[in-house]
């Protein structure tokens, strides 16, 4: 539901928020906007019987704030206890701690408590919301239909390249995803796939979708004839096709699987300067029964190594940190590229200071690092 002046004052109406704690927070470039999310664990306002909730805290429950245009951030881990709502004609501004904000065009917030039908909100929606109307009982599944091998095969690689290019919506694998490689390949896929399917008789067609993996395998080269043949080797029925592709990927100079990631950035020598395009920060909990460490994850587009070909674009760059010691965001981390201090151990990070501190990211092990 979108952050109103009547949302601010319900959530206030149910929830302690001035001993709300920052679960979470995540700010992202996306284009020239910055969007993020804001997770507070916060105290219910309104009694919560054993019986209602015996599996759960009374005092458990969780605000998601989704933020769109967001013009300002200044957030301090040491100073995440406590928060205030304060939407306005021009979008919401949301208080954090003694001195932390965030500021936004638009706010959504989402209950996560399982027993907001006891607040105050959940009583008036349960006065004013309308019966369930009966539905008509959905359909069956789809028929299903006969493929043939190598139809079957196009369409599992189909399947999973789209599922390698969904990676990138979850923020610790964004930068694995070979979406450039993937896009280039399978451009035109849908066409392909038709034509192929529109050969007649069976064997003609099953000919064409052969020759269609074939041009998908070329076009991605050795890595992603290599990815193909990993693929179809537990789906497909052709295990002497998938040799053969295997056999011309060898005969090529190998270079590596495509989700394989580069060497990180900063391990190796060339441009010092980088452009954060995200950052988070995940409390210390202990949900699900398991405790986590605080954690910090960063993606940074940093530019081609100097030995790289001419044209080639810049790349993302993740990297994660444990335990933290400190995580400082200011809004200026994301104006623009800018001279990164990095510091990584095993791939992960142990500090970061990007902007003159506008990011500023500190390791339990290296907290002396922290100028504060």
């Amino acid at each position: 539901m979108a952050m109103t002046p009547r949302t601010a004052q319900s959530l206030a109406a149910d929830y302690d928020l001035p001993s709300a704690e920052v679960r979470s927070l995540h700010v992202e470039r996306a284009g020239s906007r910055l969007t993020g999310c804001l997770e507070l664990a916060v105290s219910r306002s309104y009694p919560v019987d054993d019986e209602t909730s015996p599996d759960d805290s009374p005092e458990s429950a969780t605000l998601a704030i989704r933020l769109r245009d967001i013009t300002e951030v200044r957030f301090d881990s040491r100073d995440a206890r406590g928060v205030a709502f304060r939407p306005d004609a021009e979008g919401t501004s949301i208080g954090i701690g003694a001195r932390g904000a965030l500021r936004a065009a638009t706010a959504d917030v989402s209950p996560d408590d399982r027993c907001w039908h006891l607040s105050s909100a959940g009583r008036r929606a349960d006065a004013t919301t309308p019966p369930r109307e009966s539905r008509p009982a959905p359909a069956g599944p789809p028929r299903e239909g006969d493929l043939g091998d190598y139809a079957m095969a196009a369409a599992t690689l189909l399947h999973h390249a789209m599922l390698e290019i969904r990676t990138v919506r979850y923020h610790q694998h964004a930068h694995q995803a070979p979406v450039r490689v993937l896009q280039r390949v399978f451009a035109g896929a849908g066409q392909a796939v038709l034509a192929a399917g529109g050969h007649r008789p069976h064997l003609r067609r099953e000919a064409a979708f052969r020759r269609l993996i074939e041009t998908w395998a070329r076009r991605g080269g050795p890595a992603l004839t290599e990815w193909i043949a990993e693929v179809l080797d537990v789906t497909c029925r052709q295990p002497d096709f998938v040799a053969d592709l295997r056999e011309q990927a060898r005969a090529a100079r190998a270079v590596g699987a495509p989700r394989r990631s580069a060497p990180t950035p900063w391990a190796l020598p060339g441009p010092p300067e980088s452009e954060l395009r995200l950052a988070m920060y995940t409390a210390a909990h202990t949900r699900y029964g398991t405790h986590h460490d605080s954690s910090a994850l960063v993606h940074l587009a940093v530019p081609p190594h100097p030995e790289d070909a001419a044209g080639t674009p810049w790349r993302l760059r993740s990297a994660r940190s444990t335990g933290l010691a400190r995580f400082q965001l200011r809004t200026e981390a994301f104006q623009g590229a800018g001279h990164a201090r990095v510091t990584v151990d095993d791939d992960a990070l142990r500090h970061v200071l990007l902007r003159d501190g506008a990011l500023h990211i500190t390791s339990g092990e290296d907290g002396d690092h922290d100028p504060s």
